[in-house]
């Protein structure tokens, strides 16, 4: 090829690659900078009754912080086998949900409290390959889904339509699995999520190796490539920001358990149970506050 017809080659193929990176630039959406979450204080956590979850409550105005425990477990629930609560959440609009657990079988149970103060119960059969731990739960800002999570180390959370909340939900039927949300990153034993918006959750895991971000029980931001709606799979983009407090007059193995954003104050909450008999005197629900 003539030296001025390889130039003018070199120089058409260097306009295209220009105008190709810009154009992905331009598709790509931008990078969501993880957020710093600085300890602001701490209270003690019962560990009869605060050791599970917690979740701030907004309707009915005024309503106080709840918390789950072994010791909220009615005994009409624990006497049918449900005998594990997790990390509960509550919509805007006054709906309080709790995942329970039994020690064995096919399916899970999330027992919801309307804003009447009715109670109703939604069973889920386990779907081919799905864990039968149920440690949380977390309701999406429009009410409409709610995302759970399994034990041990996963690349996955699982959205359902809320029950209670979203029309197509009956105490009477199988609650189904409506999507899936794919991470980038595995996580492992999550304890709790919650939103922080339609498309970013904090997520508290209880990591005991620290294998996979290089420390243990560390804070997670998932920011998701779109809000979790009807049966649309999403993926999650998963950041490690900072250890949880490990703090005890004992020494030992800490867990972390459930996790809480009030919007309302911007805090962010999360339970560490203490090792040995200090889970009787020094637990911890700590607060954080976003810098």
């Amino acid at each position: 090829m003539p030296l001025r017809a390889r130039q003018r080659c070199h120089a058409l193929l260097a306009a295209l690659v220009t105008l190709t990176a810009t154009a992905l630039l331009a598709a790509a959406p931008p990078a969501s900078a993880a957020d710093t979450w600085t300890e602001a204080g701490s209270d003690r956590a019962d560990p009869l009754t605060e050791s599970q979850g917690l979740t701030s409550v907004e309707v009915p105005a005024g309503a106080a912080n709840r918390y789950t425990g072994i010791g909220t477990i009615p005994i009409g629930v624990s006497s049918r086998g449900w005998n594990h609560v997790g990390d509960p959440d509550a919509s805007y609009d006054g709906h309080y949900i709790e995942p329970y657990q039994a020690d064995s079988g096919t399916a899970k149970m999330f027992r919801v409290q309307a804003p009447d103060g009715t109670w109703s119960e939604y069973v889920h059969t386990l779907s081919s390959g799905e864990a039968l731990n149920n440690s949380w739960v977390a309701i999406s800002p429009d009410g409409q889904s709610m995302l759970s999570g399994e034990w041990g180390t996963m690349t996955r959370l699982l959205v359902f339509p809320t029950p209670g909340v979203n029309a197509s939900t009956s105490p009477s039927a199988n609650l189904p699995q409506a999507a899936t949300v794919t991470l980038d990153h595995a996580v492992r034993d999550v304890q709790g999520c919650d939103f922080l918006n339609a498309t970013q959750l904090l997520c508290s895991s209880d990591d005991p190796a620290g294998t996979l971000f290089g420390y243990t029980k560390p804070l997670l931001q998932i920011d998701l490539s779109a809000a979790p709606t009807g049966s649309a799979n999403v993926t999650g983009h998963v950041t490690a920001l900072r250890q949880l407090p490990l703090r005890s007059s004992c020494s030992g193995a800490f867990e972390a358990e459930g996790i809480d954003y009030d919007r309302r104050t911007g805090t962010l909450r999360v339970i560490v149970v203490s090792p040995g008999f200090c889970v009787l005197t020094d637990s911890k629900t700590y607060r954080f506050t976003r810098s």
